[in-house]
């Protein structure tokens, strides 16, 4: 049945600057919540896996839960926008956040960390998938990139006050690691009550299904690849019976989510939308662009701590470069992309120069200057910056307002998706980096490699640390190796993505004015 449109759904339809800059701040205020948890505890972490006596994998499953469970629950949480109020989903998604942080800081295990890690990754999804739906409703995309450049100077500033902050944490004796993930809770509680506030926005009402079968389907076999990446040639061979179990399992699992997903009345991901050229190569650049970033730079804090023999602290200021390069790039690109109206030339733009970051961070080792990393790192910050937001911006300007939710959501959803699969496969270089390293240096008798407990270095006598220092700095230049081709392959992608000009109306207005199936809307206000 065709949705009346009515005065009042008009009326919601639009709002002014001051009220969407109202509504920005608590959106603003989660997006801060949800990139400080994830930063706060990088330059802790070789501290926390250490204290709780977990291995390289632990390090790497502790980053890879949280992605997951983000990856498998965005397409969930753009399906229940369709139902619920989005406002209250938002809050619903921080309130796990805070659920999660809680029992991670009072984890005592590393199984009980990674299972916070999956909450939190559960409240991120909601963010991740909610945020950018309701931007794209109630801001044109001739404006977005204005607000999006503001998202990106929030992000710089998480970014860059997790580190530190997590650093002074883990340094300070009297509050320790466990205070990286309670800091966070202050933030989402204020992020609840801002969006309690200033956000209004009309609530769809439809009958609509959700696709549970599918969603366990894409998890479950995403998981099963994952876990043959991660343990793969350390537990077991790359070709024994675990890893034929692991691979096939996982491929047939993913071969019926598929199938499932063309059958269901309202899939999780629907198939149809990759009809959309714009949208099918921007899913290919976000998923490239998940796996080179995330895959290369999780592991730049261990790094800094392991090789280079640096405190959390200090670790943190060392990833200063990256994150400035970043903020300054996605601020200026926006404001030059509503300015201008045309994107597509920061986007190649950006997929070169993050191609050529990481082959340059490549080059790093236990001995490379911080004078020498420190621009590495600036240029391939620049490159992402230009690359996120805005490959969001195209797939919204080039969908109808009724699948507006469906392309952010699918886009969030790869994007994470890259990222689980470059943190695991990049851990796993850089686990099998470390054992050969070690087995060079400390010959056959060396034990564990990049499978063993990661090493306290203030034990270790100075013959056994410069070993392990050159092989955590080898290793990590190898991550960057391996992600360089995931860079450039996502500017081919972006360079194939037809420009089109940006819209001047939101996604409400457009709605409304679409005039096609929609659902009745009901104003809130």
């Amino acid at each position: 049945m065709s949705a009346a449109v009515t005065p009042e759904t008009r009326e919601s339809s639009s709002m002014n600057h001051r009220q969407i800059i109202q509504a920005m701040s608590g959106l603003m205020a989660g997006m801060f919540v949800a990139i400080l948890a994830s930063t706060v505890v990088a330059n802790a972490l070789p501290r926390i896996i250490t204290d709780l006596h977990g291995s390289q994998s632990s390090y790497t499953w502790v980053v890879t839960a949280e992605l997951l469970a983000m990856t498998a629950t965005v397409p969930v949480w753009g399906k229940l926008s369709d139902l619920y109020d989005k406002k209250v989903l938002l809050q619903l998604s921080l309130s796990m956040f805070v659920v999660g942080s809680l029992v991670a800081g009072f984890s005592h295990s590393v199984t009980v960390l990674i299972i916070s890690r999956v909450l939190q990754g559960i409240g991120a999804g909601g963010l991740t998938a909610l945020a950018q739906v309701v931007m794209a409703s109630i801001i044109p995309p001739r404006e977005l990139g204005k607000f999006s450049g503001i998202f990106g100077a929030v992000f710089a500033v998480g970014t860059v006050a997790g580190p530190l902050i997590g650093g002074v944490l883990v340094d300070t004796s009297w509050l320790g690691w466990r205070w990286c993930f309670f800091i966070g809770v202050p933030f989402a509680l204020l992020a609840i009550f801002l969006l309690q506030k200033t956000l209004k926005l009309p609530v769809v009402r439809r009958e609509a299904k959700i696709d549970y079968l599918g969603a366990f389907l894409i998890m479950a076999g995403v998981s099963a690849l994952l876990l043959w990446v991660t343990l793969g040639g350390s537990k077991f061979d790359w070709v024994s019976g675990p890893s034929a179990a692991l691979v096939l399992g996982g491929a047939a699992l993913i071969a019926l989510a598929v199938l499932v997903e063309s059958k269901v009345q309202e899939p999780m991901i629907p198939l149809s939308i990759f009809r959309n050229r714009t949208v099918s190569l921007t899913t290919v650049a976000s998923f490239l662009v998940g796996v080179a970033m995330f895959g290369g730079t999780v592991f730049l804090s261990q790094y800094f701590q392991i090789s280079l023999g640096k405190s959390p602290t200090i670790a943190g200021l060392m990833s200063l470069p990256m994150i400035l390069g970043l903020m300054v790039s996605t601020t200026v690109a926006g404001q030059l992309i509503s300015r201008r109206g045309k994107w597509k030339a920061f986007l190649v733009a950006g997929g070169i120069i993050m191609t050529a970051g990481m082959c340059l961070l490549s080059t790093i080792g236990a001995g490379t200057s911080f004078l020498v990393i420190a621009p590495c790192m600036a240029v391939l910050g620049i490159g992402v910056g230009m690359l996120m937001q805005n490959l969001v911006l195209a797939a919204q300007n080039d969908v109808p307002a009724a699948e507006l939710g469906a392309a952010t959501s699918t886009l969030s959803f790869f994007r994470s998706l890259g990222g689980a699969v470059g943190t695991s496969a990049l851990g796993a270089v850089l686990s099998h980096r470390v054992a050969s390293e070690l087995e060079k240096g400390f010959g056959s008798s060396a034990s564990g490699g990049g499978d063993g407990a990661i090493p306290d270095l203030t034990t270790l006598p100075e013959s056994a640390r410069v070993i392990v220092e050159n092989a955590y700095g080898v290793a990590t230049g190898s991550v960057f190796l391996a992600g360089a081709p995931f860079a450039l392959l996502a500017l081919i992608a972006v360079i194939f993505i037809k420009e089109k000009p940006l819209k001047t109306k939101s996604g409400l207005e457009r709605l409304a004015e679409e005039g096609e199936e929609q659902p009745p809307v009901v104003p809130v206000h």
